[in-house]
């Protein structure tokens, strides 16, 4: 097969750290060389990069898609164009569908609906209880037969401790990995806001950031007890950092998560009770914020996701408490992170290992980097040109995003999975 090169690239290597000037010579769908001086084969296909980002495709883990039950919100096929088009080119979906994805018949159902629709890589995460209603665990050995790479409830915290410490016991010996949603559900219950005197002001019901605290210790006291690997989904509070750094200086398996908004939005924005703010956990002080995005820059937190929850109009359009909580991102993650790269507090290698490079690791993935051998995941980016979103041009079905409006800065110019091109801008 011919080889291909992308060269005047701007090669940006979460793995070695740099973001250098080079080329990247592909073949049969892998990385064969990179750098700036690559041995030609005689059959090459040249694409010239024009100076522009050339990174590791995102791997985006907590993606929902609404199949099966609510295909209207979001299908496979439309997420894939939506990622495709945002530079993702692994997403790891949730279970939260109706029905859930609780058993291998379902799993295996989405997983042929995702091979055959989406552009991009899709991997299936499975229920950690039946229903997700936290008092039976599934079949974890039968279902990561199946094909799930992971397994949550997503923001349904178990609350039983004995069904939750039997789970990380099972999925310990398994060798699986447990994603949940760290959170003091009777604390949280009912909340649309972060507890303060904005909240207050604004009339809305609030949870304090120490239920994410609280929900995080309970978690980590499990996790010494049985010894399993988990992630949490998102940590987004200063509280909850201190507690998750002890825990991996001593030795646990534990990784975290951050979801865009919770890094380039504040309480602030919900202030016209705009309900595509409206995010769970919801929208943290902007001293939240900025310890976040330390903690990120430190590696103390793994992972940036989407946290792509699509919801339709009928949904959204209610009073600010009533209003289904959640907000597309596959698009807008990339330009959203460009935020951070732009106001120098975070470089791309950093927001590249946090995209990319670390939740393929978590998931035992090969890809997420630019080495020879890697898998040709790639995204070709311009970080500098801006634009105005408007909601209407994204793929997904559902359009609820808070950037709606928003200038922005930096586009995704081409996505390609195993060396072939799955979106390229006009």
């Amino acid at each position: 097969m011919t080889a291909t090169l992308f060269t005047n690239a701007r090669l940006i290597d979460p793995e070695a750290g740099t973001d250098a000037p080079g080329s990247l010579l592909v073949r049969d769908g892998r990385i064969v060389a990179a750098g700036a001086e690559i041995a030609l084969p005689e059959e090459v296909e040249p694409v010239d990069c024009h100076g522009r980002c050339l990174a590791p495709g995102i791997v985006d883990i907590g993606v929902k898609v609404c199949e099966p039950g609510e295909r209207h919100k979001e299908s496979y096929r439309s997420a894939g164009l939506a990622a495709a088009a945002g530079g993702v080119t692994t997403m790891v979906t949730r279970p939260d569908t109706m029905p859930t994805i609780d058993n291998p018949e379902t799993l295996e159902f989405v997983t042929r609906r995702a091979n055959a629709a989406a552009p991009v890589n899709v991997l299936p995460m499975a229920a950690l209880t039946k229903g997700r209603e936290g008092r039976e665990m599934t079949e974890i050995g039968f279902l990561m037969d199946a094909g799930a790479v992971a397994f949550t409830d997503c923001d349904h915290v178990v609350t039983n401790t004995k069904v939750f410490s039997r789970a990380l016991s099972y999925a310990r010996a398994c060798g699986a990995l447990v994603i949940a949603h760290p959170q003091e559900p009777g604390l949280s219950a009912g909340s649309c806001a972060t507890s303060g005197k904005f909240a207050s002001l604004r009339g809305l019901p609030a949870v304090s950031p120490m239920a994410e605290r609280m929900g995080l210790d309970r978690d980590i006291a499990l996790l010494e007890m049985t010894g399993a690997r988990y992630h949490a989904d998102q940590i987004t509070t200063a509280r909850a950092l201190p507690a998750l750094d002890r825990a991996k200086r001593n030795g646990l398996d534990i990784s975290a998560g951050v979801s865009i908004h919770h890094l380039t939005l504040n309480e602030l924005d919900i202030a016209d009770y705009r309900t595509f703010f409206k995010v769970k956990p919801p929208l943290r002080s902007e001293d939240d914020r900025l310890a976040v995005i330390d903690a990120l820059r430190s590696g103390l937190i793994d992972i940036i996701c989407s946290m792509h929850t699509p919801q339709d109009e009928e949904s959204k359009r209610l009073p600010f408490e009533e209003a289904a909580s959640g907000a597309v991102a596959l698009e807008t993650l990339l330009p959203a992170a460009m935020r951070l790269y732009h106001g120098d507090q975070l470089d791309l290698p950093t927001l590249f290992t946090a995209l990319s490079l670390n939740p393929a690791r978590r998931l035992g993935l090969d890809s997420g980097r630019l080495a020879p051998g890697a898998p040709a995941d790639l995204v070709l980016f311009d970080p500098d040109v801006p634009f105005v979103l408007d909601r209407a041009t994204l793929h997904s079905k559902s359009r609820n995003t808070p950037f709606d409006g928003q200038r922005m800065q930096g586009r995704v110019l081409a996505t390609y999975v195993a060396g072939k091109p799955v979106y390229r801008r006009d």
